[in-house]
């Protein structure tokens, strides 16, 4: 899709609801939570920003045409935006992000909801469905991190191969084994380097400036994931949760495609659109009657 082409869905829609902000305490953290306006007789669908190191507004108002038939919740996760830190953000994990979904869907009351992470956030998203599954209903990941850390390699060479001069160079000049390392203001310069390369498309690349972020705790969650790889295949393959997989054809992040690299449990279904890492931007007329549609 063409820039030209997202203004114009873009303007089909209403005006983007506002959100209500509250602060929310759970497992010790105040957590900024972020609502649309409630809608009669359907879940409430929380949505989990990837990224690591950036708060909600990675999907907000990306996400705003969900909120037509349903709210939708979205939060800063653990000393991210304007949510508090632990107590010593050093020893942060992704297990600590998973536990808070539960926990934050528990300290707001709701009795059941559905799930969308994308990105980091789908890892965050299915860990969470996991460990939480009578509270999740259906659960969305959106060009997810896969259930093992096979991806990085591959999409490290994606990356790559997709920037040129200048941009390029300001990934080469980062290593894997420096990312390994809990260093803010590295991660934050990587994070911006690498931004141009999710996009397909090289206009709504350049329309889309790469934010700029920095936590002590998604770095050191980053760090560590990183540093030591994971294999999360014992504690989501059961996951008996429908799901739904959207993924990007021209994601820099390869699709998984065996089964060693599977998504998600015995009830996932995986859809491939024409888009990068963000096909909310760049394939929303076939991205949001997906998620409509499934929910």
């Amino acid at each position: 899709m063409s820039y030209a082409s997202f203004v114009a869905f873009r303007k089909t829609l209403p005006r983007t609801p506002r959100l209500e902000r509250q602060t929310v305490r759970a497992r010790g953290i105040d957590f900024a939570v972020f609502s649309s306006p409630p809608v009669a007789g359907v879940p409430p669908l929380i949505a989990i920003n990837g990224g690591m190191l950036y708060d909600h507004s990675m999907l907000w108002p990306a996400l705003s045409p969900l909120a037509a038939k349903r709210q939708v919740i979205l939060y800063d996760q653990r000393g991210r935006g304007a949510s508090s830190a632990p107590s010593d953000p050093s020893v942060s994990s992704i297990d600590d992000d998973a536990a808070d979904v539960g926990a934050l869907r528990r300290a707001l009351g709701i009795r059941q909801w559905d799930v969308l992470g994308h990105s980091w956030g789908g890892g965050i998203a299915m860990l969470a469905a996991a460990a939480d599954p009578a509270g999740v209903r259906r659960l969305v990941l959106v060009d997810p991190v896969w259930s093992t850390s096979a991806w990085m390699a591959p999409l490290r060479k994606n990356v790559i191969d997709r920037l040129t001069g200048a941009q390029r160079d300001a990934v080469t000049q980062i290593s894997e084994e420096q990312l390994g390392e809990p260093d803010p203001d590295l991660h934050s310069r990587y994070s911006q380097a690498v931004y141009p390369a999710w996009f397909a498309d090289a206009e709504l690349a350049s329309r889309f400036a790469p934010p700029h972020a920095s936590s002590v705790t998604g770095t050191a969650t980053l760090a560590r994931l990183r540093r030591h790889g994971y294999d999360w295949r014992p504690r989501v393959s059961a996951l008996s949760t429908p799901t739904l997989v959207i993924h990007g054809d021209a994601d820099p992040l390869p699709l998984a495609d065996s089964a060693d690299n599977s998504y998600i449990g015995v009830n996932a279904h995986v859809v491939v659109v024409p888009a990068g890492h963000m096909p909310f931007w760049e394939a929303p007329e076939r991205f949001f009657p997906l998620v409509d549609s499934f929910l």
